[in-house]
């Protein structure tokens, strides 16, 4: 699960969610301290509002995804047992027990599980399905299951942390060999240009109703470009081919390896225009068999390659490879059909004109924040030309 407005605290259809979680200092090594539990109650609180899965659902690149994936599995799921962590309102376990399978554990932390286990009801599903009202970590179920199924992704892949309740999961329940949808995940960055949101939130300020306003400019950068942005980008602003950030085997990814992710990077500008920043996406693939290199070009380097089903305006809903023996992907890519999740972007304070095969060149940290384990400290280094910048920020 995630907190989907975290950042304007009111989604598209105008309701307003609660206020963010306090900010508090993180506890000693081996102490659970009763504000993180707080922290984690106004976090799952969140998630009782209708609004929020609402949204989720009705993203159709991310549900189609996970339908399909679960149905090209069926034949690992059927006469099987299923965890679904973070169920929400049950529709994954739904389409779980529809793909054949013998039981299925559907577990969420907040209110929503209520109306979770109604619906499964009203579906008379009851019998397949059992809604578990709480956290995975302190879940008391005494059989291994043979499938886990989560849409546990957040803001650049890793905001909020769910991943470390996945990997719980799998590490006490899972038996050897058992499946992962998602199977592996890759985060992504490249550099970009955005003309039109500069000049929208910082140079409206150089003449206000001909006023000099400009003494503004320093704040309204500092406002607008502190934190990072989720917005909707176009493939033509993205300045280069991906680099890739990290890439997760949810087979085997370890909570520690979660804690910092770091990747240093030098592309070369693929047209002459300013950079105003970096743009942040993943894909995640559900298939029993790892990506290659070659694959992830294919797979987000906005790329053309893919075979798949369209919508009534014929764009590619869920990305499926040719070869049926292939995973399908769930891309948030530039180039993709626009998710819910959009783009993560880091803008520069001031942009650097760069023309074309223009080396852009640095290094990006991504690490838990210790005021609260859910937030991301972003630390990134960039140059090009004769600029050198660094750009700290903290995804609440």
């Amino acid at each position: 699960m995630r907190d989907k407005y975290a950042h304007s605290r009111r989604s598209p259809s105008g309701f307003v969610l609660p206020a963010p979680p306090p900010v508090v200092v993180a506890p000693k090594e081996g102490v659970v301290a009763s504000s993180f539990l707080d922290q984690d109650r106004a976090y799952f609180h969140a998630y009782s509002h209708v609004g929020i899965h609402e949204e989720m659902i009705k993203d159709r690149a991310r549900t189609d995804a996970y339908r399909d994936a679960i149905f090209f599995h069926a034949d690992y799921i059927r006469d099987k047992v299923v965890m679904d962590v973070g169920c929400g309102t049950g529709i994954l376990s739904i389409f779980c027990a529809y793909a054949g399978a013998r039981k299925v554990h559907a577990v969420d932390a907040s209110a929503i599980a209520v109306q979770a286990r109604e619906v499964v009801k009203a579906n008379n599903l009851s019998d397949v399905i059992t809604v578990h009202h709480g956290r995975v970590e302190d879940l008391q179920i005494f059989e291994e299951v043979d499938v886990i199924v989560s849409e546990w992704m957040g803001y650049m892949l890793l905001y909020e942390s769910m991943l470390g309740s996945v990997i719980y999961a799998r590490d006490r329940w899972l038996k050897p060999g058992g499946l992962m949808l998602p199977s592996f995940a890759t985060l992504y960055m490249a550099p970009i240009t955005n003309a039109e949101k500069y000049s929208e939130c910082i140079d409206f300020w150089r003449s206000v109703y001909g006023i000099d306003m400009s003494a503004m400019l320093p704040l309204a950068k500092q406002c607008s470009f502190e934190e990072p942005c989720i917005e909707t980008v176009p493939a033509e602003s993205v300045l280069s081919w991906p680099i890739v950030i990290k890439q997760i085997d949810c087979n085997t990814v370890t909570v520690r390896e979660l804690e910092t992710v770091k990747a240093d990077f030098s592309v070369s500008s693929i047209m002459m225009a300013p950079l105003h920043g970096f743009c942040i996406w993943f894909d995640v693939s559900f298939g029993t068999r790892v990506l290659q290199e070659t694959d992830l070009q294919s797979d987000s380097s906005l790329d053309s390659s893919f075979s798949g089903e369209n919508d009534n305006n014929g764009n590619s809903r869920t990305k499926k490879r040719a070869n049926p023996s292939d995973c399908i992907v769930l891309s948030t890519a530039p180039d993709s059909t626009p998710t819910h999740w959009a783009q993560t972007i880091l803008y520069v304070y001031d942009p650097i004109e760069v023309k074309q095969d223009q080396e852009i060149s640095g290094s990006i940290e991504l690490s838990q924040s210790k005021e609260n384990p859910r937030f991301l400290n972003i630390h990134l280094k960039y140059r090009s030309g004769n600029r050198e910048c660094v750009k700290e920020s903290v995804m609440r």
